[in-house]
């Protein structure tokens, strides 16, 4: 697996639960950064969009193989687009709580949510420290546990790559049929 030497590795939590999206399936990298995700969810072979509001950041990306860069930023009322589905959705190191609610409407039947943020108890160890940026205590399975069937949840103080306090979850929409 090569990377730009610049590129952080994708996040273990990203990397053990992406076989879950439907192989080839549309991906959308939410609050991308500079694409330590995108790019190596591309290179398994999936369709990614890669949005952020940080046109610097993304321009790595241009041109890259399987990768749609959207250049929008989500805190600015513009949202998300209904329209756009998807079979599976990252978001890594981001939270916007208003856009929480609108994820699982734009799964496909059987997408998949990965999701990994910081936490409440982060603060002790720096940024983010501000509380709009800290997830509660099992505010993410409290949240999507009535939307999504939760495949996969953690939470708290991890020691690599640095010290922090985190929530993971990854969570799939059911097939309406199922329910």
């Amino acid at each position: 697996m090569q990377h730009h030497g610049l590129l952080e590795e994708p996040s273990p939590w990203v990397v053990k639960h992406l076989p879950l999206i439907q192989e080839g399936g549309r991906v959308l990298d939410l609050a991308c950064g500079s694409g330590r995700h995108a790019i190596w969810i591309a290179q398994q072979g999936y369709q990614v969009d890669a949005l952020d509001r940080d046109v610097q950041a993304v321009s790595v990306m241009v041109g890259m193989c399987n990768i749609n860069i959207i250049v929008h930023d989500l805190e600015a009322g513009e949202g998300l687009q209904p329209n756009q589905q998807y079979d599976g959705i990252v978001v890594s190191r981001y939270l916007h709580r208003p856009l929480l609610a609108i994820l699982p409407e734009i799964l496909n039947p059987g997408g998949v949510l990965i999701y990994e943020t910081f936490m409440a108890g982060n603060e002790r160890f720096g940024k983010p420290s501000n509380p709009d940026f800290l997830l509660l205590n099992d505010e993410l399975l409290i949240l999507y546990s009535p939307l999504l069937s939760i495949y996969d949840f953690e939470q708290g103080e991890k020691r690599k790559p640095k010290p922090a306090v985190m929530q993971r979850m990854c969570a799939i929409k059911r097939n309406l049929r199922e329910s």
